[in-house]
């Protein structure tokens, strides 16, 4: 699954430029022209980065940083802060009210780039692994191959991704709503019955015998990678 990045700039050339170049590198991209509809995107939805404007028309990004960092959702969200402000008071101000890094504009892309790349390393490190493991499940994404205690497992295109995005959230717990969102897209529009059909395909294809299910079914929320699953096959 590719990292979901948020960009919010209101100059459209430079958050076209910035579209481009990311889309470039693999991630999920979104664009928001206003820091108040950004406020509301990040209400509904918590993207991997935010790339965060200074100077915003609705709210300023140096507020919406602020608010971001006093949501308990958005707490250790990384936040690149763009601005036009150079001097090191307006440096301080930025860092201070919780963005992780600090551009000036004009500013060089692939510099930004790296630091896009590293800040989601340190923060996600699952999202620039080339090998997942959980408890005896073993997920390849160079090789695209997933095994269970050393034994092939051959998963369809969908329930790869299925498995693929759970591993990089083990314990947590997503509606159908939000799989559908974050493995099938925003606009694909399918019924939420359809993941309880590929929920079922994996569970079959990772539970061929009586080995432990890893998935767990949260009655009215939804499904999760059972957190006591890796604890009872370490």
């Amino acid at each position: 699954m590719s990292a979901r990045i948020l960009v919010v700039e209101d100059e459209e050339a430079l958050a076209t430029l910035l579209r481009y170049n990311l889309d470039a590198e693999g991630y999920d991209v979104e664009t928001v022209a206003r820091g108040d509809e950004a406020d509301t995107r990040l209400k509904e939805r918590v993207p991997d980065l935010v790339v965060l404007d200074w100077m915003l028309p609705g709210l300023s990004g140096i507020e919406l940083c602020r608010r971001l960092r006093a949501r308990p959702e958005t707490k250790q969200l990384p936040i690149i802060m763009l601005t036009a402000r150079g001097e090191e008071s307006e440096r301080v101000r930025g860092l201070a009210t919780g963005a992780d890094d600090y551009i000036v504009k004009p500013f060089s892309v692939p510099e930004l780039l790296a630091r896009v790349k590293g800040l989601l390393r340190r923060a996600s490190p699952e999202r620039v692994a080339s090998v997942l493991i959980y408890g005896d499940i073993e997920l390849d994404r160079e090789k695209r191959r997933v095994a269970r205690s050393g034994r092939p497992i051959d998963l369809g295109p969908t329930e790869y991704r299925l498995l693929e995005f759970f591993l990089q959230h083990p314990g947590r717990v997503f509606s159908r709503e939000q799989l559908l969102d974050g493995v099938w897209g925003r606009d694909i529009y399918i019924d939420e019955r359809t993941v309880d059909v590929h929920i079922g395909r994996l569970r079959k294809l990772l539970n061929p015998g009586e080995e432990q299910d890893p998935i767990r079914t949260v009655r009215g929320a939804g499904y999760a990678l059972d957190d006591r699953f890796a604890k009872a096959t370490e």
